[in-house]
């Protein structure tokens, strides 16, 4: 009966069942790309149904304490023939010792077996993973005190005649740091044992300005982390190991109040605590990975799937501080 229906309805005007299909076809099409989830504005969707699905994963961490830290102070003055300036600065006394010409492939080979067979807590422990296959080893034999950040200088011996290590792709790295803790007891204490710092140096083949490639921390459970940097926003004020002492920042206060310049100091502390990149009215908490962005607040977080820096998707995400973190800081400033 339908279909007698339109058929009668095509003889007498064709153009109804031509608009007919048409708004099928359509509405189909609406269905099929809604479903899939190719943001079509349909209106099968309901806003509750659109807030839940922008929601990014959260990771779950796990908050661990770093004994190491490492810096290269003068990067623009290393060099293979000059040699390179190391500042370590340790929560606990640890041992700098710094492999010249280290083979790619036996570093991440010990790295497996710290993993699998034994675990790397001393120099020793990684040369014999290594099976010394580096060009020269300089250990500083006293160790270094926590919290002193004395310069350490490292230097290829000139017996060695090494001015560059090739073209790249290359078979060495020119220089592996290894942190390790002093004390037997501080080994049993901490989760992170050891640090192994891969830092480019700047030769005759490869240019590039001296920096730390990798950083990897090694867990006295078996694990090692690649301990990566995070992409603040421009206006983000990044946490630095350059920033004074308390001492020197007393006295750089003093300096500012006598040239009558000390008044100002809060207004841009208030200004650069408000970076979120979206709102611009929020400290920037949140971290998006894969890209690594640092880039916004509680309150906008939950609006993105796509990072608003790089348009990146997110897969998951974590805070740089929890709530209560939050409140209790603001409440010290206060």
């Amino acid at each position: 009966m339908a279909a007698v229906f339109l058929v009668t309805l095509y003889e007498y005007s064709p153009l109804f069942y031509i608009a007919l299909v048409s708004v099928c076809f359509l509405v189909t099409s609406a269905l099929v790309l809604g479903w899939f989830g190719l943001g079509v504005p349909v209106i099968l969707r309901n806003s509750e149904e659109t807030e839940s699905s922008t929601r990014v994963l959260k990771k779950r961490m796990r908050q661990v304490k770093n004994p190491f830290g490492l810096e290269i102070p003068n990067p623009a003055a290393a060099s293979v023939t000059r040699g390179v300036t190391l500042t370590p600065d340790c929560l606990e006394d640890c041992v700098l010792t710094c492999y010249w010409g280290c083979n790619v492939q036996k570093l991440h080979e010990a790295l497996q077996k710290h993993v699998y067979c034994f675990r790397i807590k001393t120099p020793q422990a990684l040369e014999d993973a290594l099976y010394d296959e580096y060009l020269c080893k300089q250990q500083h034999l006293q160790s270094i005190k926590k919290n002193d950040k004395a310069e350490k200088y490292c230097q290829l011996p000139e017996d060695a005649q090494v001015v560059d290590f090739g073209p790249v792709p290359r078979a060495r790295y020119p220089l592996v740091a290894l942190l390790t803790l002093a004390d037997e007891e501080d080994r049993e204490i901490y989760d992170i044992t050891a640090m192994v710092a891969v830092i480019h140096i700047p030769d005759e083949s490869y240019r590039l300005s001296c920096r730390i490639l990798y950083q990897y921390l090694l867990l006295a459970q078996g694990q090692y982390h690649d301990l990566k940097q995070l992409f603040m926003s421009a206006n983000s004020p990044e946490p630095s190991s350059s920033d004074p002492f308390p001492g020197e920042s007393s006295t750089d206060t003093g300096l500012l109040e006598k040239a009558e310049l000390a008044g100002d100091e809060p207004e841009l502390q208030e200004e650069n605590s408000k970076d979120c990149v979206v709102c611009q009215n929020g400290p920037v908490n949140w971290v998006l990975l894969p890209c690594r962005h640092t880039c916004l607040c509680d309150g906008c977080i939950k609006y993105f799937q796509q990072c608003p820096m790089c348009r990146q998707f997110v897969q998951e995400s974590f805070p740089l501080c929890s709530k209560k973190e939050q409140d209790e800081d603001e409440s010290t400033h206060v």
